[in-house]
């Protein structure tokens, strides 16, 4: 039996690997551990630990790893030292990491070092911030790739990565995009207390190398919604450096009856409010990956999501009140066709699970190798 060790510290990165986690933990050859941290265990941003906990998983273990200054680097230097101590317990054969999370990079740089598989999700993608920095960091000491599509494969392979340890399973989060035990639109809102019968998602996250201007970009935002008069339900952004600025912004929405303000919201619950609102407006990843294949239109702001792949019939906004109020104006005739972006069909957990199976993968060299292209 194999000791497999999931890693997540967001919301977003468990919604990745959230199938990916089930199809293992239901099979007999695979013995699976969750090390939970980070965004996970932060009240102020909804505690979705108890998230992972409704799932039943038989190995869960949390770890505190934020400091009070949360700068990325300190944090690092914690999430290695509690994974490193928990790895020590369980001895895994795998450690599974998703994205470009400093999380994530703990977790590839503990299990390198101790000579045991890492595995990462979505590696090979571009996004133009330092999240890119980092997921490229990941990918150079993984030592077996789970890729979203062909373009991030062949990324990988321009970065030395060795063909056969590459295989391209789509996006995992596909997998519950298109479950059909979603809850209906009916439950989600009753569950949460939305009364609006048109919405807009709003999801607007820090971007680390503009840090300095975050909080004119929050005000920005804020006063670009105010000024609007569609309803918006509203989700903080994650944890990174400048997020208290536009948590802070968002208080002078809470008096407004158009906007209601979640710290988080449960994935299954967030994929329904986002394949039956309006459109959704921000930075945030699930308006370059979700939304397209729901046909939902879509306002971009900013950098943050520079690079990736992106659908064509995306609007796109910088930071300015003005740029983003025209955005608003266009949105409402905007008209998107569903799409079959390149992330999969939806079958990523049993790609993933028949990948595992097979003998050939744990007879890779842990030694890494670098291919000339």
């Amino acid at each position: 039996m194999k000791k497999i060790l999931f890693l997540t510290g967001t919301r977003a990165d468990f919604g990745k690997i959230k199938s990916l986690i089930q199809i293992l933990e239901g099979h007999l050859d695979f013995e699976v551990f969750v090390f939970v941290t980070g965004m996970h265990l932060q009240e102020e941003y909804g505690y979705t630990l108890l998230e992972i906990e409704r799932c039943n998983y038989k190995n869960v273990h949390t770890f505190q790893n934020h400091t009070h200054e949360s700068t990325m680097d300190l944090t690092l230097a914690k999430t290695i030292q509690g994974l490193s101590s928990y790895i020590n317990q369980i001895h895994p054969d795998m450690i599974i990491v998703h994205g470009d999370r400093v999380e994530t990079l703990a977790g590839a740089i503990v299990g390198s070092l101790n000579n045991i598989f890492v595995a990462h999700i979505e590696g090979g993608e571009i996004s133009g911030t330092v999240d890119e920095l980092i997921r490229h960091s990941v990918s150079k000491l993984s030592h077996i790739h789970f890729v979203s599509n062909q373009e991030a494969k062949k990324r990988l392979q321009q970065m030395g990565e060795i063909k056969s340890s590459i295989f391209t399973i789509g996006s995992p989060d596909i997998d519950s995009m298109f479950s059909e035990s979603l809850p209906d639109l009916e439950t989600t809102k009753a569950y949460y207390e939305i009364g609006f019968d048109k919405y807009a998602i709003a999801m607007f996250h820090p971007v680390t190398t503009e840090a300095n201007e975050m909080e004119r970009y929050a005000n920005e935002f804020v006063n670009s919604l105010l000024k609007d008069t569609h309803n918006y339900v509203i989700i903080f952004p994650n944890n990174d450096r400048g997020s208290q600025y536009i948590i802070n912004a968002y208080q002078r929405l809470k008096q407004h009856s158009r906007f209601r303000i979640f710290p988080s919201l449960r994935f299954e619950y967030f994929l329904t409010l986002l394949k039956n609102c309006q459109f959704i407006i921000g930075n945030s990843s699930a308006g370059i990956r979700e939304a397209p294949y729901y046909g939902i239109p879509i306002i971009n702001i900013g950098t943050r999501q520079q690079n990736r792949a992106v659908h064509a019939e995306i609007i796109n906004s910088d930071y300015e009140e003005k740029s983003i109020l025209d955005a608003l104006s266009a949105i409402d005739s905007h008209q998107v066709i569903p799409t079959n972006s390149d992330f999969g069909v939806g079958k990523s957990d049993e790609l993933f699970l028949e990948t595992l199976l097979d003998a050939s993968i744990w007879k890779l060299n842990h030694q890494k190798q670098f291919r000339d292209r």
